[in-house]
């Protein structure tokens, strides 16, 4: 796997890479292509070494066995960033690392599978940062993101759209889903917009009033 650093007008979402299961080549490839920037989580640089890709930032707790002269040794102009603090995770500790460094947007990849609680974790707790920096989370059959009011984006028909909230959603209205909702709520636990779709090729349109909302589209 290449370097990356194709950079076009500063505008392109940063990279982390966690230490789930992994994406397959072609994700990992449009990815590095397209990210300025990468970090990457301490249990996952070995495997990211193995791959060859170029690394701005690695960062964690390093409560692993690592190996950081061989690290440093395969990577030229790499920065370490130790954060010990054991009350946040090491995804947690590298969005607000690009926060602080004034990242708009990021892209998150390997952070599902393998463990359910991390999987679940990971999914949710990306909400919390809506406000701040615009997140994906990408994995092999899903792009997953947080909504902040309002959301509108244009699919074909079919395009299988789950609205998942993160305890309760009030007010929703959707507009262009097979399944619309007209100032409904939304409780994790009780009452989700799982496996909905697109209705036509056009715009779907998401309106909260208050409440966390994520958004998943998903494909087998």
């Amino acid at each position: 796997m290449s370097s990356h650093h194709i950079i076009r007008d500063d505008q392109e979402p940063a990279l982390i890479i966690a230490n789930g299961e992994e994406c397959n080549a072609d994700i990992l490839g449009q990815l590095l292509e397209w990210s300025p920037f990468i970090v990457v989580l301490d249990g996952a640089i070995q495997k990211v070494l193995d791959k060859g890709i170029k690394v701005d930032v690695l960062l964690g707790d390093f409560d692993r066995n690592l190996n950081l002269e061989n690290v440093l040794s395969q990577q030229t102009d790499i920065q370490v960033v130790y954060m010990p603090d054991q009350e946040k995770t090491d995804l947690e500790k590298a969005i607000e690392y690009l926060i602080e460094k004034g990242h708009k947007a990021a892209n998150i990849i390997w952070a599902t599978g393998k463990r359910s609680d991390h999987s679940i974790t990971n999914m949710t707790n990306i909400v919390r940062y809506k406000n701040k920096i615009k997140l994906v989370l990408i994995d092999n059959h899903s792009h997953i993101f947080p909504i902040i009011n309002t959301f509108e984006k244009w699919y074909p028909k079919g395009s299988p759209i789950s609205l998942i909230p993160i305890g309760e959603v009030v007010d929703i209205s959707t507009s262009g889903l097979k399944y619309n909702l007209i100032n409904e709520s939304l409780k994790l636990g009780f009452r989700t917009g799982n496996s909905n779709e697109s209705d036509e090729d056009g715009f779907v349109k998401i309106t909260i009033k208050s409440g966390e909302l994520l958004i998943m589209e998903c494909w087998d």
